[in-house]
């Protein structure tokens, strides 16, 4: 878990457990912090794994990064989607060149596997639905990981067959565009995130962030859609589990 001390994971897990959520999502960014850190989970089978190389991450991408991605999907059956992968236009750690090179390599890896898909977007929309659509991704198994922007940027990704997922900041007063996207959603079409250690919802807002928080994203979805906390809850862990084939 990026953000926590090793040792805090048994801790952090029990709390998401109380709150109510059954199975937590890992995201390892590139294949060498998977193969370092894989082993804090041996004792917590209600955690599935996530792993890509990072567009922030990827100024030195290789085909060795790409050779040890396969070889971890190869090796581990609690992988169940590719990602974080995509495109980062806010930070200027890796050119717009190579991001796309790892892009495409990735979802190359994972069409060709029939593998899920988590895509991280930033200042990157137009290019990264460029590369989607050119790659086939249409109506694919893929979510938009921390959905950030509004209700015309939620219906395009829905008309091409995929999920998105909500994040902590739905809940800030200011996000007006993100609460209306999200009051207009097909909840079929919806996942909850953290984005742990970062993003906490209201009433954490600016505190490190954990898997138990998600309760109140999930209140204010539940909120916003004028449904049901318990009909938001579970329908989003019905569209994760389906999603991840958990």
């Amino acid at each position: 878990m990026d953000g926590f001390e090793a040792a805090e994971v048994p801790a952090v897990l029990e709390r998401a457990a109380l709150a109510g959520v059954r199975l937590v999502g890992n995201v390892f960014l590139g294949a060498e912090a998977f193969f370092r850190n894989r082993a804090l989970f041996d004792a917590h089978p209600e955690v599935f794994f996530v792993l890509g190389a990072h567009p922030n991450d990827c100024a030195g991408y290789t085909d060795a990064e790409m050779a040890g991605i396969e070889r971890a999907f190869a090796e581990e059956p609690r992988l169940r989607a590719l990602g974080e992968i995509g495109l980062d236009f806010y930070w200027d750690s890796a050119s717009p060149e190579i991001q796309e090179r790892a892009f495409r390599d990735q979802l190359a890896f994972a069409g060709e596997r029939d593998v899920p898909v988590v895509i991280h977007c930033r200042e990157a929309e137009e290019d990264t639905f460029r590369v989607l659509l050119d790659m086939g991704y249409r109506d694919r198994p893929l979510v938009w990981h921390c959905f950030g922007g509004d209700a015309a940027m939620a219906a395009r990704i829905v008309s091409y067959g995929w999920h998105v997922s909500v994040p902590g900041p739905v809940t800030y007063k200011k996000n007006e565009a993100v609460m209306e996207a999200v009051a207009g959603m097909d909840l079929s079409r919806v996942m909850l995130e953290t984005d742990a250690p970062y993003l906490a919802p209201e009433p954490y807002r600016g505190r490190r962030n954990e898997p138990a928080y998600i309760v109140f994203t999930a209140a204010k979805i539940a909120e916003l859609m004028g449904r049901s906390l318990e009909e938001v809850w579970s329908a989003t862990a019905a569209n994760a589990e389906a999603f991840f084939g958990l």
